[in-house]
């Protein structure tokens, strides 16, 4: 919310759809889903989300749109159309994993954030589920982002915070 807050003031979403959204994005990259299926794992992470927030009574179009969110999430793309939480999941993802659009949130906010929830080596984390990934599904969606898994290993703004 603070990047919409500071910088798109007039981009309007639900935040419950977002919040969702960020807790949802990457279940598919878990060590069993992954191995699940021969999917990449935002589509087949979508699949479950959609599954599971059905299963809870969420309204389609909110379970749908975390949904397409979790599918979108790594389409860094320069044209077409996205929804608000689409690109807020974007923007999120190439800051929190490759320190991309730093400017978009203040350094005391992205300490406060650590402080509550520490990184405990995220970045090592995660760059080898993306690895991981690849070497079982070579075809899989995240190769569409050249050298993610070195971005995220190599992240100057977060590697203070490892």
């Amino acid at each position: 919310q603070a990047i919409t807050t500071q910088h798109f003031p007039t981009w309007t979403y639900s935040p419950e759809t977002y919040l969702l959204t960020c807790l949802l994005h990457d279940i598919g990259t878990s060590a069993a889903n992954l191995r699940a299926t021969y999917q990449s794992f935002e589509f087949y992470g979508a699949q479950l989300a959609l599954a599971l927030l059905s299963s809870h009574k969420s309204p389609q179009a909110q379970s749908e749109a975390v949904a397409e969110a979790i599918i979108r999430h790594q389409d860094l793309g320069e044209t077409g159309n996205i929804t608000t939480v689409g690109a807020l999941i974007q923007l999120a993802t190439v800051f929190d994993n490759m320190g991309m659009n730093g400017e978009l949130v203040h350094m005391g906010t992205v300490e406060n954030v650590v402080e509550a929830w520490p990184r405990k080596g995220w970045s090592g984390c995660f760059g080898k589920t993306i690895r991981e990934e690849i070497g079982l599904k070579p075809w899989c969606h995240t190769t569409i982002i050249e050298g993610f898994a070195e971005g995220v290993e190599g992240n100057k703004l977060m590697e203070p915070y490892e």
